[in-house]
């Protein structure tokens, strides 16, 4: 089995791994959020209450936003549903457009190894911080960030190499620029 094909083809241990982890990473997302909701829903019903509110909702609130910002960070590299410059997408010449991706999944490696380090030092060797309202340890804050920033390290760099080996897939490559692109099974709305 060849490099190529092991990237457009995975074996399906691997497959399931990466299913897995995915599926990880979106429920920590899922978790963030509901609890966002219902914190941000206690605070803003506290303010009508005759007694005083609880603090550390708004502080796990801030947590939350943090945890899911960075826990689903590989999961929008993976789906390529990251921040973009579109124009890039733009270029004609596929050998250029594939260098440009390589070059930007590098990048996006580069800095989230950098992050996994310097969550890796928050986590494990500062001293015993807690937060001031939760009295929750600051390593729990953290220990989140790095397995998400060790997952988009990961995947980027497996982006790159499969931009470098198999190329940028075509996404409408016949469409002209700032068209929808065509959704299968779904009905053909004539102009206006």
């Amino acid at each position: 089995m060849d490099l190529r094909s092991t990237l457009t083809e995975p074996p399906p241990r691997l497959r399931s791994a990466v299913r897995w982890v995915t599926a990880l990473e979106l429920a920590v997302g899922v978790v963030a959020t509901v609890l966002i909701f219902f914190l941000v829903l206690v605070q803003a019903g506290q303010r009508y209450l005759p007694f005083e509110g609880w603090s550390w909702t708004g502080e796990l609130a801030r947590f939350c936003l943090v945890w899911l910002t960075f826990a689903v960070a590989g999961v929008l590299v993976t789906t390529d549903s990251h921040i973009a410059i579109e124009i890039v997408d733009g270029i004609r010449n596929p050998l250029v457009l594939r260098v440009v991706r390589v070059v930007a999944c590098l990048v996006v490696a580069a800095i989230g190894a950098g992050l996994a380090v310097e969550a890796w030092v928050l986590t494990f060797d500062q001293p015993p911080i807690k937060s001031p309202a939760m009295r929750m340890p600051m390593s729990w804050l953290y220990a989140p960030l790095l397995l998400g920033f060790a997952s988009t390290t990961v995947r980027a760099l497996l982006a790159a190499l499969t931009f470098a080996v198999v190329g940028v897939p075509d996404d409408g490559e016949d469409a002209a620029p700032g068209a929808t692109p065509e959704v299968p099974g779904t009905p053909e709305v004539p102009p206006a």
